[in-house]
């Protein structure tokens, strides 16, 4: 895979709660969208704030291309944010299945979201994204299966690469890219 596609990117970001937030307006939308979705967001919203976008109306979230569970998805951090019950940097020392435990509790953050949260904004070396459609496709189309394969699968396959699946997942992102 390497060979053919080169060092898969690290794609990391520093600052948490804009990587959420980046993660959430990606969920279930291809890259293009999600990137001229993000781009809107970002330049109505940044620098991010919590308690800013906690008033913001559903109408300026709307305006940038966010659907209404994404609107509905964003309050609910933002409440668990201002609220106490969240504190992303805390989060960052956690293992990952209380990371995921935490943000799972929120609305609008499922597994997958969580997943790439540990993924791409904390860095953990083991996390494997199972429910991510372009991995599931990338694994079938590399390992010459029939089908693509599902989350039961998805994680018997990546057991033995252990502790480091979220590298098997970059690579396994860059040969869709290229396979593409």
């Amino acid at each position: 895979m390497v060979r053919r596609t080169g060092p898969p990117p690290l794609r990391r970001r520093s600052e948490p709660f804009a990587g959420l937030l980046s993660i959430i307006v990606s969920q279930q939308l291809s890259k293009a969208s999600a990137s001229a979705i993000w781009a809107r967001f970002e330049a109505a919203e940044s620098p991010f704030d919590a308690s800013a976008l906690a008033t913001r109306a559903d109408e300026e979230f709307r305006a940038a291309g966010l659907s209404r569970p994404k609107v509905r998805a964003i309050r609910a951090l933002c409440a668990a944010m201002t609220g106490g019950g969240l504190d992303l940097d805390a989060l960052a020392r956690l293992d990952d299945r209380a990371v995921h435990e935490r943000l799972t509790a929120i609305t609008g953050i499922g597994p997958w979201t969580a997943d790439i949260y540990l993924l791409s904004c904390l860095g953990r070396a083991d996390a494997w994204p199972a429910g991510d459609l372009a991995l599931q496709i990338a694994l079938a189309h590399a390992f010459g299966l029939s089908r693509r394969p599902d989350l039961k699968e998805m994680r018997r396959r990546a057991e033995p690469w252990r502790p480091w699946r979220a590298v098997a997942a970059r690579l396994l992102w860059s040969w869709y890219a290229h396979a593409r």
